[in-house]
């Protein structure tokens, strides 16, 4: 098993707070010592309480999915010996509410669009494979409730 850390700071300064018109500003802080903007969304909480420019929590949700089964889709790839160039997705994640009326991120839908070169290129059906088993093994869409949804294109050079 491995543990996992994240540092979430946050400070008042000379704000008032108890009038609810506080920066809602913090950083992320990893164990690498790399350190994020971070904010609420200005969905949620308007400007300029949020900071638009930093990752909010919702963006990191969808980024944490798309980053994880672009990893698990490459050692796939590597697996079955196709040479990958370039993996782009364009991930969206829909706010809604849930059965019991509490909002959650209903939906992600991951659109990777993957460049192979070489001599093997996969055909639909094994590009289709490698997502699902991807999706399969992703820790991060098996940890969660919401939706998750891959739509792959793939692109030939």
């Amino acid at each position: 098993m491995a543990i996992y850390t994240a540092e979430i700071l946050w400070a008042r300064s000379d704000q008032k707070f108890t009038d609810n018109r506080y920066s809602r500003q913090h950083i992320l802080r990893f164990d690498s010592g790399i350190e994020i903007a971070g904010s609420s969304s200005p969905h949620v909480v308007p400007l300029p309480y949020s900071v638009a420019d930093a990752v909010d929590p919702e963006e990191a949700f969808v980024a944490s999915l798309s980053s994880c089964h672009m990893l698990w889709f490459l050692s796939f790839a590597v697996k079955h010996g196709f040479v990958v160039d370039t993996y782009h997705d364009a991930a969206e994640g829909v706010m809604g509410k849930n059965p019991e009326g509490k909002l959650m991120m209903t939906t992600v839908t991951l659109r990777p669009e993957v460049k192979f070169s070489g001599d093997k290129i996969p055909t639909h059906a094994q590009l289709q494979e490698m997502h699902h088993l991807a999706h399969d093994e992703c820790f991060i869409a098996n940890s969660v409730k919401t939706d998750v949804r891959c739509e792959p294109r793939q692109v030939i050079h």
